[in-house]
């Protein structure tokens, strides 16, 4: 699919963050959109800056960790707007903190909306896939399903399981050739996500000094939808992070402790918190999790072309100050 205009795109997570950046770039190219999250107050806020993009919306509520739900969202997307093209899971949480400290519930919600919520959404949109003959699937997986992450046990192994999955139905769904499933890792993102995960550590996470836009993956999706590829890394980090582990897995894992306690220990205290997980927050609104402005940079797009830019530059001008050495012998 090349042209998304008029295309019905079902989107999980819509409400902040990735999902509500994501469902702004598709209202922007015409796409029909149906979005889905727990808080309706939240969808209708962003469908209406959906329809103001000039998109025709539908909002469902939906909890991604029940099935019966996910199917209604299917339903009303079919009965509303007569197909699926694009499914989107992107709803995703989290646990951070020493794996024991948290309620066994936390950890158990985190594998049932990364992973059961992805198994969810692609066993209600596959059958719509294969009746209609075409459909893409997207899901929204990170880097953590590349690479452990320390003091986030629950999420690397919903994550895992993620990749897992959608790599095992691609296969299964080799001979339909119209019908794609994709996923998408995106390295770290400022996103609220950051503030509606559980953190039980006691120390406030710092995203690092590469932190992506959530419009960096939302153009990402949209990419996928127009040119469906089957594993797509969003961030240099998130691809040197599946170099690394698939070549030097321990190694790499032990590096990545030893860093997350390096910066444990430097980090600031913070108030344990459960965040999102039980029940949804009652908190602004936002796609950014505000962290870049916080501290003043950019996106990690935008800083790393910079620093693509001044190593071309460097190396063009060491190559001219080399070629004038040369000829001054």
């Amino acid at each position: 699919m090349t042209d998304l205009q008029n295309a019905v795109v079902v989107l999980t997570g819509a409400s902040s963050g990735i999902g509500r950046a994501a469902a702004l770039a598709f209202a922007r190219r015409g796409a029909r959109l149906v979005l889905a999250a727990r808080r309706r107050d939240a969808l209708d806020e962003v469908a209406q800056a959906c329809r103001r993009a000039g998109a025709e919306v539908i909002v469902v509520p939906t909890d991604v960790t029940d099935p019966g739900a996910v199917q209604a969202l299917a339903d009303a997307a079919e009965r509303d707007f007569g197909r699926i093209d694009v499914w989107i899971n992107n709803a995703g949480t989290g646990v951070f903190g020493p794996y024991q400290d948290a309620p066994l519930d936390l950890h158990r919600l985190t594998v049932a909306v990364n992973l059961l919520g992805g198994m969810h959404g692609a066993y209600a949109a596959l059958p719509v896939f294969l009746r209609q003959g075409h459909g893409t699937l997207i899901t929204n997986i990170s880097l953590g399903g590349w690479a452990p992450a320390p003091f986030a046990a629950a999420y690397t192994a919903s994550k895992f399981g993620l990749r897992g999955f959608t790599a095992a139905l691609r296969q299964e769904l080799r001979r339909h050739r119209r019908i794609h499933v994709c996923s998408v890792f995106p390295a770290m993102v400022d996103t609220p996500g950051l503030d509606h995960g559980a953190n039980v550590s006691g120390k406030r996470i710092d995203a690092g000094p590469f932190v992506y836009a959530p419009e960096d993956v939302a153009e990402t999706f949209v990419h996928v939808a127009r040119h469906p590829h089957d594993e797509v890394a969003v961030g240099w980090p998130a691809r040197a992070a599946q170099a690394a582990y698939a070549l030097a897995p321990g190694p790499t894992e032990h590096l990545m402790g030893i860093a997350i306690h390096r910066a444990l220990d430097r980090a600031r205290p913070a108030p344990r918190t459960h965040g999102a997980l039980r029940v949804p927050l009652d908190d602004e609104r936002r796609t950014s999790g505000g962290w870049r402005d916080r501290h003043g940079v950019p996106s990690a797009r935008r800083l790393s072309a910079g620093l693509g830019v001044a190593l071309g530059a460097g190396a063009l001008l060491l190559a001219a100050t080399a070629a004038v050495r040369a000829r001054s012998r």
